[in-house]
């Protein structure tokens, strides 16, 4: 069989229309958050005290979450099935019409309890398509690239989330600079109905592109799986338990550090806007950095890049708490780019190292499962509970433990990681010997 050839503008493209994606995905994703931490409490849930409202209302951020592995699974099955680039279009338009809904509701003070429960199941909707979203721009972008750029390439298209939260926090300040009057009144639609546009702008790019020459290898050779998610639970269950418990630090660092960050501020008399602000540097460091964690994961060794990134994580709280409650906005700054170091690190390198725990036809399923399941872990209930546990002691002590936790668990469940490749070779070196007694019928036979 004849290698399957990819173009140099080819290339260009899957990792263009990945990064575009992602962002779009991450942005429509992080828009709900910033505002079901601001607004939706007063607008769906007016009936509860302003604590009570912003819980629930940060609950239904969470159902996204819920929605996430059940999006992985369904689009992580097609994608290993029909290919990357028919499930990331479907996907897109999934999130994106999602989203435009959101900003058409009617609210509580219209529709009564109908207002929350629809914006529950647009929400759920959109934690499906970017269950499927995220893992798959990964792999079109690894998929396409040079085997030693693999990491820099997908460290760029991981920068997805980053570019999503600047778009987010920009269109936030924007809005904002309507009266409080005008954002309960109209102003908060305005940023959902925008993802039309963006979605639209997207597509022209997704359309265009070619299967990757992995998948398209897989599938005239004829390796393709008939039930690819299932065989990842069955098959490779241990390495999907370890990969979710991995990420679980990441996606509570960045939900905490993007979502719960404002409700922090408000809290020790930061305003809404430095907040912002400080997000918006954040970003532009992570946009330097992933890549740059991507690149060195090429020139050494993916797995410890990304362990040192949870590492990191483990300890940043301590001092990215310390360094708010100065309430001075350089060393506010530094607090954030400390939290973010872990996370650029190994959100840099996740993009190479997850999908290679799982062989070529099962990689969508794998990757998508095992981040997902992470995304449930750490990003549904985080800020959830880092709000309940400010409300409680009155102090972020309480809450560094709890991200330090997850980082402990994130260290252990990775010491049992190991790429696919790694595995098969160790399994041909060391065969497992059948007994004797158990081996004559077979060969008698």
């Amino acid at each position: 069989m004849s290698a399957v050839t990819i173009s140099t503008g080819q290339r260009r493209r899957a990792v263009l229309s990945s990064l575009i994606g992602n962002s779009i995905e991450f942005y429509e994703f992080l828009i709900y958050g910033s505002f079901s931490s601001l607004y939706f409490g007063k607008l769906f849930f007016p009936s509860f005290d302003p604590t009570t409202g912003t819980l629930l209302s940060l609950s239904t951020f969470a159902v996204a979450f819920v929605g996430r592995p059940l999006g992985a699974f369904v689009f992580g099955h097609y994608g290993d099935r029909i290919g990357r680039k028919a499930t990331l279009v479907t996907t897109l338009t999934v999130m994106g019409g999602a989203t435009v809904l959101i900003g058409l509701l009617p609210t509580y003070g219209t529709i009564g309890v109908a207002a929350p429960v629809l914006l529950t199941v647009l929400r759920f909707i959109q934690g499906c398509s970017l269950g499927g979203e995220s893992s798959g721009g990964f792999l079109m972008a690894l998929e396409s690239a040079p085997p030693n750029r693999r990491g820099l390439l997908t460290g760029i298209v991981g920068t997805g989330n980053a570019w999503g939260l600047l778009l987010a926090n920009g269109v936030l300040l924007l809005v904002t600079q309507l009266s409080e009057r005008q954002i309960l009144a109209w102003g908060w639609r305005l940023p959902f109905l925008f993802s039309a546009v963006l979605v639209g702008v997207a597509l022209q790019v997704r359309l265009r592109l070619a299967e990757t020459p992995e998948f398209a290898r897989s599938k005239a050779e004829g390796a393709v799986r008939s039930r690819p998610a299932l065989d990842v639970v069955l098959r490779h269950g241990l390495a999907t338990l370890c990969a979710s418990l991995a990420a679980l630090p990441m996606f509570l660092v960045f939900y905490l550090g993007s979502v719960f960050s404002l409700k922090y501020g408000a809290t020790i008399n930061v305003g809404r806007s430095t907040v912002l602000e400080l997000l918006v540097v954040s970003c532009v460091f992570l946009i330097l950095a992933m890549p740059f964690f991507g690149w060195l994961s090429d020139r050494y060794n993916r797995k410890a890049v990304f362990v040192g990134g949870i590492a990191a994580m483990t300890a940043a709280p301590f001092a990215w708490f310390p360094l708010l409650d100065t309430r001075s906005f350089p060393l506010m700054a530094l607090g954030f780019l400390l939290l973010f170091t872990g996370f650029a690190a190994n959100y840099g390198a996740l993009g190479t190292f997850l999908p290679q725990l799982f062989p070529t036809v099962l990689r969508y399923s794998g990757m998508s499962i095992s981040y997902n399941v992470g995304g449930l872990l750490g990003g549904a209930v985080g800020p959830i509970i880092a709000t309940s546990l400010l409300s409680s002691y009155h102090s972020w002590t309480p809450i560094a433990v709890y991200m330090a936790a997850a980082g402990v668990i994130g260290l252990v469940a990775s010491v049992f990681l190991r790429e696919y490749s790694a595995r098969r070779t160790a399994a041909a070196q060391h065969p497992v010997e059948l007994p004797t007694a158990v081996a004559s019928p077979a060969v008698s036979a």
